[in-house]
């Protein structure tokens, strides 16, 4: 599972423009011969799920296309403390003024791509999908969504122009969930799916009767997520929001919804701790 290096390109460029500043390295241009090679191991320091390969990858390549960047893993495998993940030989000054970006990379997106191992291994004994959100950094959306995807999770909508989610405020400045619903209806393409969120079980028939293709179950209780289930009866997908935790999220599975969204697994996960072990050659 990889991204396409025209996905992250800008990513990986504006992330060694704001290292490298308008001088370089100064550190390493003032201690190390610039003829030096080396190498380097990344290594992983805790258990969980790697990403960031083809980020880490394509920021050595951008500073330095002499370096040699061989993965031992791939995107998405499962590591234990002292895995050697991948490693980069090649000259000693190029390895160690990209490090720290291509660590920035994998470090942040293994840490999301484990949250969501976590959360998506306490529902798989149910039909449930964990999905994340548009709650992302800006700037690097597809990177956290395709991380998510690494951890066995599932993207929500990536932008605005992907489907209509008819939200409390739209609801509330149209007029209702009827005008609402009909209003995108009309305006909608046959391939544009329609997703409109609700508070209450009231709401939520009105959105079954006008015929909404997905409904999002705003901080339902899981008694009342079940009750929806039950008033369904397969007519529309389901989803499952709010307070969503990993101490909460199988019993919300559990309810039989068909999606639980989260912005935790994207805004919330810890950085997962990957060194690189240099060496002289």
């Amino acid at each position: 599972m990889d991204l396409p290096k025209v996905l992250i390109q800008d990513e990986v460029k504006r992330a060694l423009l704001e290292d490298l500043g308008r001088a370089g390295d100064l550190s390493t241009q003032a201690t190390i011969d610039p003829e030096t090679i080396a190498t380097g191991l990344f290594v992983a320091r805790d258990a969980g799920v790697v990403c960031g390969l083809p980020h880490a990858a394509l920021t050595f390549e951008a500073l330095d296309s002499g370096l040699l960047f061989e993965q031992k893993l791939s995107d998405g495998d499962h590591v234990t403390p002292g895995t050697i993940i991948a490693s980069v030989s090649g000259d000693a000054r190029s390895i160690l003024s990209a490090e720290r970006t291509a660590l920035n990379f994998m470090c942040h997106l293994s840490g999301i791509a484990t949250l969501t191992s976590q959360f998506v291994s306490q529902i798989t004994h149910t039909d449930a999908r964990m999905c994340c959100t548009r709650k992302t950094i800006p700037g690097f959306r597809a990177s956290q969504k395709y991380a998510v995807r690494c951890g066995g999770g599932s993207n929500h909508r990536f932008g605005l122009d992907d489907a209509i989610l008819i939200k409390d405020n739209h609801i509330a400045v149209s007029g209702g969930i009827t005008k609402a619903l009909e209003a995108a209806k009309s305006f909608a393409g046959h391939l544009v799916k329609i997703e409109i969120e609700v508070d209450t079980l009231e709401q939520f028939e009105e959105a079954l009767s006008t015929g909404a293709d997905c409904v999002l179950l705003d901080n339902f209780s899981v008694e009342r997520l079940k009750e929806a289930v039950q008033i369904n009866r397969g007519r529309a997908a389901l989803e499952a929001s709010g307070g969503v935790k990993l101490d909460t999220v199988r019993a919300i599975a559990e309810s039989g919804v068909d999606y639980i969204s989260s912005s935790q697994i994207t805004m919330s996960a810890s950085t997962f701790d990957i060194g690189l072990d240099v060496e002289v050659r």
